[in-house]
């Protein structure tokens, strides 16, 4: 009898496996990185304080008005490039990256190689 194990539950179970190994500090913040079916999110947390420094998402009206889908390899390296401008702002230049449980390729490849190019290091 083969158990069926939903996609959701199996990204969580490798969350919780990254996690703890993956911590945000105030000189290395952690960027955490959460893809739906329809948007992306971004945000750079300290976890000492559990406090989020930066955030941005596909749901912004900045950067929707930028996009002309909001679920692609396109979207998710201007929201990489987005992130990684804001947090150079806020004076963020290094982070640890956490992939959320997804695979590292497509859109969250793309995310973390703009951020790079933005200025942020990983």
């Amino acid at each position: 009898m083969v158990s069926k194990v939903s996609r959701a539950k199996v990204r969580a179970k490798k969350h919780r496996r990254l996690r703890n190994h993956l911590s945000g500090t105030a000189a290395t913040p952690r960027l955490a990185v959460f893809r739906s079916n329809n948007h992306m999110y971004a945000q750079i947390i300290d976890d000492t304080v559990g406090k989020t420094l930066v955030s941005a998402s596909t749901l912004q009206k900045d950067v929707k008005a930028e996009l002309e889908k909001t679920n692609n390899v396109d979207a998710a390296a201007y929201l990489g490039t987005v992130i990684g401008k804001k947090a150079v702002e806020a004076g963020i230049k290094q982070v640890v990256f956490d992939r959320g449980g997804f695979i590292y390729q497509g859109k969250i490849q793309a995310l973390a190689d703009a951020a790079r190019e933005a200025g942020l290091e990983f």
